[in-house]
């Protein structure tokens, strides 16, 4: 069984069949079980993400129902067990945030390996999974509770393949991307820096400097402050890198 998450809420049965979730609150509701690994999920932790304090008199029953429903989609009732207080998805198959948090994992340990061609290639079946936002179709109090989280582990592969390439000679691979990444999260340092580090080994300095000093202007401006030590490095590296 696949559990997906990393977009659309989805799930692919044993014999690879799409399970028919329903609306939000089933798929809410095992998004929760999802995300807690394992972990029992208390009744009135479920309750409070389905209904957001808005309990309505019929809850448990209307609970058990979602629970009858979602045993009956996944094909397999007793993955989806009463304990404690609450419920739990017994472990079994997969789940696309585990594995690219696998493969992310394995990323940094080839890059601290200095093995950046296996990195990059870690990195990138990682990013590969993300089909859209994260959790889309589950209620927004889960989804934007989890949801900056993910972006954030998203954002630091994004980071991790674009060093890869740059440390493996993919530099010229690397810059588009680089330059995408600073645009759309401009006051991300390391992804500056990263490009910085990809415009010099492309022999574009001069760009690289400019690159520093529109991201200098844009931290004072905005939060008061001046370049962090690793921005400062890679200033000077391009520095150092200019002719003549």
């Amino acid at each position: 069984m696949e559990f997906r998450i990393l977009g659309p809420l989805a799930v692919s049965r044993a014999d690879g069949r799409p399970a028919a979730l329903g609306g939000c609150k089933p798929r809410t509701l095992l998004a929760a079980l999802l995300l807690a690994r394992g972990r029992v999920v208390p009744d009135e932790r479920l309750i409070s993400l389905l209904w957001d304090g808005e309990r309505p008199s019929t809850v448990d029953a209307q609970v058990c129902t979602y629970v009858s429903r979602l045993r009956k989609a996944l094909g397999c009732p007793a993955r989806l067990v009463r304990s404690g207080g609450g419920y739990l998805l017994a472990p079994g198959g997969t789940v696309d945030a585990e594995e690219f948090e696998r493969l992310t994992a394995s990323g940094h340990d080839e890059l601290r390996a200095d093995r950046p061609a296996r990195a990059a290639g870690l990195f990138r079946a990682a990013l590969e999974l993300w089909r859209g936002p994260v959790l889309a179709g589950v209620a927004e109090p889960l989804r934007a509770g989890e949801a900056a989280r993910f972006d954030e582990l998203r954002l630091t592969a994004l980071e991790g393949r674009l060093e890869a390439e740059i440390t493996s000679g993919e530099h010229l691979r690397a810059v588009p991307d680089a330059t995408a990444f600073v645009l759309e999260h401009p006051m991300r340092e390391r992804a500056r820096a990263l490009l910085m580090a990809a415009l010099c080994a492309s022999g574009r300095t001069a760009d690289a400097v400019a690159v520093y000093h529109r991201g200098r202007r844009l931290l004072d401006e905005r939060l008061g402050i001046a370049p962090g030590p690793a921005l400062r490095a890679a200033y000077q590296r391009a520095l150092d890198a200019q002719p003549g």
